[in-house]
């Protein structure tokens, strides 16, 4: 039995019952207009706004976005996606599904590799100061049927994330106010502000509410740091301002939360890129 089985092709992955791909808005900084970026699941439709190639690999791999490796363009354009989830497919399925348009829109082809990073990790220092969040039983009913949805919105202002179900990223007027964010989350949100990758090392799996202040200087040079994670063009004066800036009062606001960012080196998973389509077929 084994014998015939052996040179058989492995069974295909979960696939999108159909799905229509169209260029996004681009970002361009100071255009003074508020972007809309964010993914909706709701019952067998799956939409995505606003997003570059490279975070569509993010997302279909589930990785992060230093860990997605290819040419520059990847994380520059931007394409809206709608699509339907077959009957019977659970929406956890999302991701293989999107690894498999990706592969047939865009001629996507990759492999793996490791690569070992320059990473801060996120560690404890003192759990008793962090407060888990608090959630009614309503909330946790509602949290496990309701629709799962994403919505994130940005300008020179600031940057909020919605992460639906009461959790929620807000960085503007000089601070960053988070509720019911999981370490992991938190260490996405860091990397966005700092000058290399965060990796939860805490080892905690519970949700916590966050308030943190910045001054001024500090919190424009985050803002600059956020945008270009994001992927936005900005001028050469903009970005010469984040050479030798610090980030004493991010810090120090960690350590009230009994947390610490500790430099290391880290091996870790990568996507590279070895093609893709910077056009995707017809729908």
């Amino acid at each position: 039995l084994s014998a015939p089985l052996f040179g058989q092709a492995p069974a295909p992955g979960p696939e999108f019952e159909v799905a229509s791909i169209k260029p996004g808005e681009p970002i361009v900084a100071g255009s003074g207009t508020q972007v809309n970026i964010g993914v909706h699941i709701d019952g067998s439709q799956w939409h995505a706004v606003s997003f570059t190639l490279k975070d569509y690999i993010r997302i279909a791999y589930r990785v992060k976005d230093f860990q997605v490796i290819g040419p520059d363009w990847i994380g520059v354009d931007r394409f809206d996606i709608s699509a339907k989830i077959p009957a019977g497919v659970g929406r956890e399925k999302a991701p293989e599904m999107l690894q498999a348009l990706l592969a047939e829109r865009f001629g996507l082809k990759i492999h793996h590799d490791k690569k070992e990073f320059p990473v801060y990790g996120l560690i404890v220092t003192k759990e008793d100061k962090l407060k888990p969040s608090v959630e009614t039983e309503e909330e946790k009913s509602e949290a496990a049927k309701g629709p799962v949805e994403v919505n994130a919105t940005g300008s020179g202002r600031g940057v909020n994330v919605n992460y639906g179900h009461g959790s929620y990223v807000s960085f503007a007027d000089n601070k960053l106010d988070a509720k019911r964010l999981s370490m992991t989350i938190l260490a996405d949100w860091l990397s966005r502000f700092l000058d290399r990758p965060v990796v939860d090392m805490t080892g905690l799996t519970g949700n916590y509410d966050y308030k943190i202040d910045v001054p001024e200087e500090e919190y424009r040079v985050m803002l600059i740091r956020s945008a270009i994670a994001a992927g936005v063009a900005l001028p050469p004066e903009v970005l010469r301002m984040v050479a030798g800036a610090t980030d004493d009062a991010l810090y120090s606001a960690l350590a009230g939360y009994g947390l610490k960012l500790e430099p290391r080196k880290a091996p870790l998973d990568v996507i590279v890129v070895d093609h893709a389509d910077k056009t995707p077929t017809a729908n």
